[in-house]
C-alpha cells in the first residue's frame, strides 16, 4: 500500500515537472508575437488618428470653400479622401473636388458627389 501512495507522489510530482516546462515555453514564444502585435496595434492607431486628422483638414477646407454647401456631404480620409453625399448643382462637385486635392495630405481624391437639386 505504501509503496502505491509513493508511486502516486512520484506521479503527481512529474506532473507538475511537465507542466511548469510547458507554460515556460509557452510564454517565452507566445512573448516575440505579442510585442509585435502590440507594435501594429499602435501603427493602426496611429494610422486611424492621421485619416481622422486628415478627414477633419478636407471637411474643413470644404467649409471654408465659397459656393459649396456641405450640409450632405461626408468625408472619409484613408490616405486619399471619397467625398459622398449630394449637393444641389453640378458647379458644386467640382468645387469639392478641387478644394479637397489642396489639402496637404491628400494623395487622391475620389469624388462619389451626385447633384440633387434642392427640394427633391
Amino acid at each position: 500500500m505504501k509503496a502505491s501512495t509513493a508511486m502516486k507522489m512520484v506521479g503527481g510530482a512529474l506532473i507538475v515537472l511537465a507542466s511548469l516546462n510547458a507554460s515556460a515555453q509557452t510564454s517565452d514564444a507566445a512573448a516575440a508575437p505579442a510585442a509585435a502585435a502590440s507594435s501594429s496595434a499602435t501603427t493602426g492607431k496611429q494610422a486611424k488618428a492621421a485619416n481622422r486628422a486628415l478627414g477633419r483638414k478636407v471637411r474643413s477646407a470644404l467649409a471654408k470653400t465659397k459656393g459649396v454647401s456641405v450640409a450632405n456631404i461626408n468625408v472619409r480620409a484613408r490616405g486619399g479622401a471619397t467625398l459622398a453625399g449630394t449637393v444641389p448643382d453640378q458647379s458644386q462637385v467640382d468645387l469639392a473636388t478641387q478644394a479637397a486635392q489642396g489639402v496637404a495630405g491628400v494623395t487622391s481624391v475620389k469624388n462619389a458627389l451626385t447633384v440633387r437639386p434642392v427640394g427633391q
